[in-house]
């Protein structure tokens, strides 16, 4: 009788019943069991996929079901032949080629794609993590606190608060940073309630329904700021209850950043004193950028605020998803906790958390310092503004706010042309975010591209361009009735 083994995990969902799993004997082939690929909803013939939001069809990404890379079995010579090596090898090749590829054509999102960590290869054959407090050593040894502490020493010279003032700790990326700043916030005030405005990142709304807080949007300007008037009719509406709000420094799409001062200003003569608002800001993009432009407003701790966030992958450049998060002394022990199994304190969203991240952080800081983020930060807005003008010279609708390196535009008629150059886009309108690694050849590319599509798109008695007033201001339309 064959030798068995017996498998007790998810018995329930295996058998449908309760007790053991199924008996399967030594010589069982798991390559012959098919699962059952889940539904999708509805993909049209190229395999993408549709959902109705209101009166619009949203266009969402191809269904990775169909090309995703099987995991097989090894066979039992694989030692000795290297067939599977090879076969790995050669599937690590291709997406490589594939990699170079889709990196000459992006655009659409926040990411500076331009670094070189070939010198931190050496720490790839560790397993560094930072779990619990960067501040408190914990029993595991192989950390990078180190980095980490230094890193956050950085941001906080940068937004103007003392050592022994401030707490933080980098994150997994940067809606990490949005859900702790409003965690901390709700932790403050229990009873607060959120304001944010309608362009705010879809993290923020995330952070509400995961908190179960009542929350509030905010209507915004055409620029995409937050509009104080609304803001001050919401909060004298819930003039009883505490305010925690949302600050962007620089909104998703249109890039806008939200007046500060103002916001501060609005609470403040609506009877909000200081012990009564907390402030996040939400500076995923900007919030490292604007230190850097001449005349820009200040996010500074100098202020009444309670936290800001950056993302450590966009305008910093590395090559996984991070963000650093900083907050007040004062604000953190409302939230933390002591581990004894860490020997170290829990304040943070997640527990493990990626120590190669800090490294790769403090190693571009010190390579590029002030004057380095300086320079990269006016070359992004120079070529920003060629990128507008030349969209404007060629007749297509587009919109740059100030202290912003996002190009709003027309949405290409073709989702074709969307995915190729990797377009961020919302309803009638798309945007390019120039980064430093986004040159004036690559714009070049995209904008002779886009011309030459367009002629066919709107032949002469055939489509017309669309009407974008209602989103970048009849200023900004070259539609047939605005131009």
């Amino acid at each position: 009788m064959a030798q068995t083994v017996q498998v007790e995990a998810y018995a329930n969902h295996v058998n449908g019943g309760g007790g053991m799993a199924e008996i399967f004997p030594i010589g069982f082939d798991p390559a012959a069991v098919v699962l059952e690929l889940p539904p999708v909803a509805v993909a049209d013939e190229a395999n993408e996929t549709k959902q109705r939001i209101g009166e619009r069809e949203i266009v969402l990404g191809r269904n990775v079901h169909t090309t995703c890379l099987e995991v097989t079995e090894p066979e039992a010579n694989d030692e000795f032949t290297g067939d599977k090596e090879a076969h790995m090898a050669g599937i690590l090749a291709r997406y490589r080629k594939n990699l170079i590829e889709r990196t000459k054509h992006h655009l659409g999102y926040p990411y500076n794609l331009d670094f070189d960590y070939g010198a931190l290869g050496q720490l790839q054959h560790f397993s560094i993590n930072n779990l619990g407090d960067p501040f408190i050593e914990s029993n595991y040894g192989v950390h990078s606190r180190q980095f980490e502490v230094g890193v956050l020493d950085w941001f906080a010279r940068l937004w103007e608060i003392e050592k022994n003032n401030y707490w933080g700790y980098i994150t997994n990326c940067g809606t990490e940073g949005n859900l702790h700043g409003i965690l901390v916030g709700r932790e403050v005030f229990p009873d607060g309630i959120l304001y944010a405005s309608c362009e705010s990142h879809y993290s923020i709304f995330k952070a509400a329904r995961m908190y179960r807080m009542e929350c509030e949007k905010v209507d915004t300007l055409m620029s995409g700021e937050i509009d104080c008037a609304d803001f001050k009719a919401k909060l004298l509406a819930n003039k009883d209850k505490p305010a925690i709000i949302n600050v962007n420094i620089g909104t998703t799409v249109k890039g806008a950043v939200d007046d500060l001062d103002l916001v501060i200003k609005t609470l403040e003569e609506n009877g909000f004193k200081h012990d009564r608002f907390y402030i996040h800001c939400d500076g995923a993009l900007f919030g490292l950028m604007m230190p850097f432009v001449k005349r820009a407003p200040k996010v500074s701790f100098k202020k009444p605020i309670g936290s800001v966030s950056v993302s450590g992958h966009k305008f910093v450049g590395c090559p996984m998803p991070c963000g650093v998060q900083i907050t007040r002394m004062e604000h953190i022990n409302a939230l933390s906790r002591n581990v004894e199994y860490l020997a170290s304190r829990d304040a943070t969203i997640m527990g493990s958390r990626n120590g190669h991240a800090p490294i790769f952080l403090w190693y571009t800081l010190n390579r590029k310092g002030y004057k380095g983020f300086q320079k990269e930060v006016q070359k992004c807005l120079r070529n920003a503004h060629y990128l507008k003008d030349r969209l404007l010279d060629a007749g297509i609708s587009a919109m740059l706010n100030e202290l912003s390196s996002t190009v709003v535009f027309e949405r290409p008629q073709d989702e074709e042309f969307v995915r190729r150059w990797q377009l961020a886009c919302q309803g009638n309108i798309a945007h390019v975010v120039v980064m430093p690694s986004v040159t004036i050849d690559k714009l070049n590319d995209f904008l002779n591209e886009l011309v030459e599509k367009r002629s066919t798109w709107y032949q002469a008695g055939k489509d017309q361009p669309p009407c974008v007033a209602a989103d970048l201001g009849s200023e900004n339309c070259a539609c047939a009735l605005h131009k």
